[in-house]
C-alpha cells in the first residue's frame, strides 16, 4: 500500500480537519481542501460513501495536487455501528421477500425465479453508457422532503420512494458496485437533515460530481468478491431490480435481458 502523503503535506493541512480524519482518504481530503480543492462535499457528507465513493470523489482533485491515492482494495472499511434495529426499505418486508422473491434462487452472482434472471451488477466502462447520461440533463432527481423528520411513516415512505430512484439512477452512470446500503442512505438522510442540510439537494451535487469524474476517470468493475448469503437480504427496487446487502456492503442484481 502506498501512503498518500508525507507528513510535510499532511501538517499544511487544517488542524482541525486533520484532528478528526479517521482514514487516509479522509486524510487526503483535509489536503486537498485545505490547498483549494473545490466541489468536494462536507466531511460530513464524504463519510457517508464507502470507500470506493471517496476515492472516486479524491481522484480527479488528488491527481491535480500530486498526491497518490492508495489502493481501495487495500482500504480497510470501517466498522459499521448496527443500529439496534436496522431501517426496514418498507414495512413487512420478510412479507414482500416471500411475495416478491417467491421461487427465486440465489446462486453466487445469479438470482434465478421463475421465468427470468437477476444478474450482478458491476461497474460499467464509459463506452457502454447511454448516450447523455452524463450531462446535465441526466439528474438525480429526489424531490425535496416536506415532512416531520420525527414522523417515523413519513420518513419510511419517503425514502423508500428516493431509493427507488437513486439505484435506477447509480446504475445509469455505470456504478452499479458503488451503491449505498438502504441503511447508509436513511442515516446520511438523519445527519444532513438534522444539520439543517437538504437531503436532495446535497444527494443531487454529490450526483453530479459522480457523473463529471467518470467523464475522465477509469474504475474497477468491483472491489471485492463478497456475495450475499441469503434472499433475506434482498429487497425489489422494481421489476429490473434487486438489492441486497448486509449493511457494510451492497449487492444490486439487473434483470437479464
Amino acid at each position: 500500500m502506498i501512503l498518500a502523503f508525507g507528513w510535510m503535506s499532511v501538517a499544511s493541512a487544517d488542524e482541525d480537519c486533520l484532528a478528526s480524519a479517521q482514514t487516509d482518504l479522509e486524510r487526503i481530503y483535509c489536503e486537498v481542501v485545505a490547498r483549494g480543492g473545490a466541489g468536494l462535499p462536507s466531511m460530513m457528507d464524504f463519510r457517508r460513501n464507502d470507500s470506493r465513493v471517496q476515492a472516486l470523489l479524491l481522484r480527479q482533485p488528488a491527481r491535480s495536487l500530486g498526491l497518490t491515492l492508495p489502493e481501495v482494495s487495500s482500504i480497510p472499511e470501517p466498522e459499521v455501528a448496527r443500529q439496534t434495529e436496522e431501517p426496514a426499505k418498507e414495512s413487512g418486508s420478510e412479507l414482500a421477500i416471500t411475495r416478491v422473491l417467491a421461487g427465486c434462487q440465489l446462486q453466487e452472482e445469479l438470482i434465478q425465479c421463475p421465468g427470468l434472471a437477476y444478474e450482478l451488477a458491476a461497474n460499467r466502462s464509459l463506452e457502454t453508457l447511454d448516450d447523455g447520461v452524463l450531462e446535465p440533463g441526466n439528474r438525480l432527481g429526489i424531490v425535496p422532503f416536506d415532512g416531520e423528520r420525527n414522523d417515523d411513516e413519513a420518513v419510511r415512505t419517503y425514502l423508500s420512494a428516493a431509493y427507488d430512484r437513486y439505484i435506477p439512477q447509480m446504475l445509469a452512470i455505470g456504478l452499479g458496485a458503488n451503491t449505498m446500503s438502504f441503511t447508509a442512505f436513511h442515516n446520511a438522510f438523519h445527519t444532513l437533515e438534522s444539520g439543517g442540510v437538504d437531503f436532495s439537494e446535497r444527494m443531487e451535487k454529490t450526483y453530479e460530481l459522480l457523473k463529471q469524474d467518470r467523464k475522465t476517470l477509469g474504475l474497477k468493475t468491483r472491489y471485492h468478491n463478497e456475495l450475499p448469503e441469503s434472499l433475506s437480504l434482498c429487497e425489489t427496487i422494481n421489476r429490473d431490480v434487486i438489492v441486497c446487502d448486509n449493511v457494510r456492503t451492497n449487492w444490486v442484481f439487473v434483470r437479464a435481458d
